[in-house]
């Protein structure tokens, strides 16, 4: 007999409008749909064609007309500032309203953008949530995101309003936000005609008269605001992709399909009951504060965690332990280099013996390669299931995931299990043939992708046809590469770019990633294809040692290189490693590879705006140059 993820996945390919259509009907609609999948504009499809409804008034107020007005909402826990605070959804519905009020007043209608440069603090889901209830399409930039790059956004979304905070905060560094915002608004060439301004008690905002306005003052004076039903199809937001430099990416999720896949995906994926509190350590300006720390555990009636601060060093390695023992938090999702973070601070888990866990049950990872390492790691001492799922800024939510809540398939490192229901996945050749099992090559999904997925590019209709549809007919071009194994899992080895030639063969550097995290005294690391003219390219990888490891870095190197070509063999070419302190990321935490490989080959590269620390490139192309590598030339970022 079929298990319950083996029929959801059958009928979600073969009957989409049956599968997502019964699932609908667990949101409130003002109006029902007319059509559940529209596919007469391929490659665009839409999904609850004509129906009616409001994202806002199901993930706030419909909880409250039901009776969860006295349970907590979101929980506010800032180590940064010592603040913690809970908003039940009662008071969530009263700040919601009042704030979509306070736009409202100053223009802000149905279809109207607004841009939200904002920390991670609950007054970010306020202004998003108000803005879905009018109706009006919000645009999160990651807070304190370079001024030029906000200009760009600024440019591209051409926002009636900008909501802002006077800084945000990190680790023990004040980050004033409010002279960026104004440079930012002197380089565009649209104006907005107001800007709300949170002011933080850590640092004032100087106010521009007429344009700014007190975030207090203006919710103080506003007459809270009703929902405004909008059709399904009409957008909820503009999520630019980071790291875009030029001309911006916005990503388009709609409001209707958007409800409908994530609330859903709580219990399916994440087996995650209204009431439970769920945990995301991410950030409001990436996908994943988007999805899983806004709008589906609100859309599900649970509890949300915002948590201002970092896995490490507020105060200690300790502090996501504390987190889930205080709020007694069911599952957590984060990226794996937080926890390559934590491991490498405290290798042996000894803080986690601290604080009391009985009540956590998942941990989920996401955002880069879960190498086996660091999930062996988390399974042997938090001793729950660790959950590695795969997706993306345009996916909206996982691709592919071992879904708690349907089947709970065995965890195989180094794989996030099998394609979620709705994902048509497969792996296709050079000449779009499929690949036979174990066999890597480029990961797609077949069309129509399910709801919740980006519609389309903001104002770029032949962009996004171009990026994502054009190069596999009838699919949607992941840009990831990887394989699927004879029992249906998925592995995603490695960004398409990311697959090096070495003498004509195809190898990837998240297989060559996985055996050096394997290597005991690798808190992390990575691999990127240098330029070589024998070979096309050659592997060269960066390693982060463990606190208290005593050995020559010589010596680890050494090891390390003996490793790879025991596990993927010669014809690797792997003879090149070099010991630095930190990777160079970016603040949601995924490692600069692109940048690396520029310093590498001795190209010019720009600094990356959604860098975490600008000094540690320094650090790299030292290292480089002890490997025998040149410096890159660099420029400023714009």
């Amino acid at each position: 007999m079929a298990n319950a993820y083996d029929a959801a996945y059958r009928k979600s390919l073969e009957d989409p409008e049956g599968f997502w259509g019964e699932i609908a009907k667990d949101v409130h609609w003002y109006k029902p749909w007319d059509k559940v999948l529209d596919d007469s504009a391929k490659p665009f499809y839409r999904w609850f064609v004509g129906g009616e409804v409001n994202t806002c008034y199901n993930a706030v107020d419909r909880h409250v007309a039901g009776g969860r007005g006295g349970q907590a909402a979101i929980i506010y826990d800032s180590p940064v500032t010592g603040v913690v605070r809970t908003i039940t959804y009662a008071e969530l519905l009263d700040q919601v309203s009042r704030f979509a009020g306070a736009l409202a007043v100053r223009g802000v209608a149905k279809g109207d953008r607004v841009i939200v440069y904002m920390p991670m603090i609950p007054e970010a889901a306020v202004a998003m949530l108000a803005c879905a209830r009018l109706g009006a399409i919000h645009s999160v930039v990651f807070g304190g995101f370079a001024a030029s790059e906000l200009a760009t956004r600024i440019n591209d979304a051409q926002p009636k309003v900008i909501v802002s905070a006077s800084c945000g905060i990190e680790t023990n560094r004040v980050i004033p936000y409010k002279p960026l915002l104004d440079q930012a608004i002197d380089l565009s060439s649209h104006k907005p005609s107001a800007c709300i301004v949170l002011q933080r008690p850590q640092a004032a905002a100087e106010m521009i008269a007429g344009r700014d306005f007190d975030w207090q003052e203006a919710a103080a004076a506003a007459q809270p605001h009703d929902c405004v039903p909008v059709a399904a199809t009409d957008p909820l937001y503009i999520l630019y992709t980071s790291g875009t430099t030029g001309q911006p990416k916005g990503v388009v999720r709609d409001n209707g399909g958007h409800m409908v896949a994530l609330k859903w995906s709580m219990k399916a994926v994440y087996d995650i009951d209204p009431g439970d509190v769920f945990w995301a350590a991410s950030d409001v300006g990436w996908v994943v504060g988007h999805s899983y720390i806004v709008y589906a555990p609100l859309l599900n009636g649970n509890t949300t965690i915002m948590y201002e601060g970092k896995p490490v060093g507020t105060p200690d390695a300790g502090a996501f332990w504390r987190v889930i023992s205080q709020h007694k938090v069911a599952a957590l999702f984060t990226a794996p280099t937080a926890f390559r973070a934590i491991k490498r601070e405290d290798p042996e888990g000894k803080l986690i013996k601290d604080y009391d866990l009985t009540g956590f049950r998942t941990l989920f990872l996401a955002g880069e390669r879960s190498d086996p390492d660091t999930i062996k790691w988390a399974q042997t001492n938090l001793k729950v299931p660790v959950i590695d799922h795969w997706w993306q800024t345009e996916t909206g939510w996982a691709i592919a995931a071992n879904c708690m809540g349907l089947t709970e398939f065995p965890v195989k490192p180094g794989s996030p299990t099998k394609a979620v229901p709705g994902w048509g996945l497969e792996v296709l050749d050079e000449v779009h043939e499929p690949c036979p099992a174990g066999k890597v090559g480029s990961l797609v999904v077949r069309l129509p992708l399910p709801p919740g997925t980006l519609t389309t590019l903001w104002n770029a209709d032949q962009r996004c046809f171009d990026s994502y549809y054009a190069e596999f007919p009838g699919c949607y071009k992941t840009a990831d590469a990887g394989y699927i194994d004879e029992d249906g899992y998925v592995y995603v080895m490695a960004r398409t770019d990311d697959i090096i030639n070495v003498a004509g063969h195809r190898l990837s550097t998240g297989a060559m990633e996985e055996v050096l995290a394997s290597h005991p005294d690798v808190a992390e690391c990575a691999v990127i294809g240098v330029a070589d003219q024998l070979k096309g390219q050659l592997p060269l990888g960066f390693i982060c040692l463990k606190a208290g490891v005593t050995k020559p870095d010589q010596q680890v190197v050494d090891e390390c290189v003996r490793l790879v070509r025991e596990k993927i063999g010669p014809v690797a070419a792997f003879k090149t490693c070099t010991v630095v302190k930190r990777l160079p990321k970016t603040r949601s935490g995924k490692i600069l590879r692109g940048t690396m490989q520029k310093i590498a080959d001795n190209q010019d590269y720009k600094m990356p705006a959604t860098i975490d620390d600008p000094a540690i490139l320094g650090e790299i192309e030292e290292s480089l140059e002890s490997v025998g590598y040149a410096k890159a030339r660099t420029e400023p970022a714009e």
